[in-house]
Order: C-alpha cells, then structure tokens, then sequence
C-alpha cells in the first residue's frame, strides 16, 4: 500500500512568511513547525547540508 504525503496548505505557508526590509522571510521555529521537526534539529540539518541550502537563503 503507497504512502501518501500531505501537503502543507498553502495559506498556513503564508501565514508565516514575514516581509523584512523588502525581503520575504520564514523564522526557523516556522520552517521547523511547518515539518514536523524541532528548530533544533532544522538547524542541525541546515549546518550538515550547507551544499544544499544557498548563501542567499540562510543568513546568521
């Protein structure tokens, strides 16, 4: 039997991008609630996989 994945309602999405200086923005607590996971763990993933993330969509 096949596993589906729910998607994320695209209005829960945008309930937490913030627009800052111009720049749309989601807060890691966010990204990490919109997945399931904690932030810690996001956060864990990101420094791990940073071949996978982009300069331009993380900053500290």
């Amino acid at each position: 039997m096949p596993v589906s994945k729910a998607l994320i309602p695209a209005e829960r999405i945008e309930r937490v991008i913030l627009m800052i200086r111009g720049e749309k923005v989601m807060l890691d607590a966010d990204l990490a609630s919109l997945y399931g996971v904690t932030t810690k763990r996001l956060n864990e993933q990101v420094k791990r996989n940073t071949d996978r993330f982009p300069d331009a969509s993380c900053f500290n």
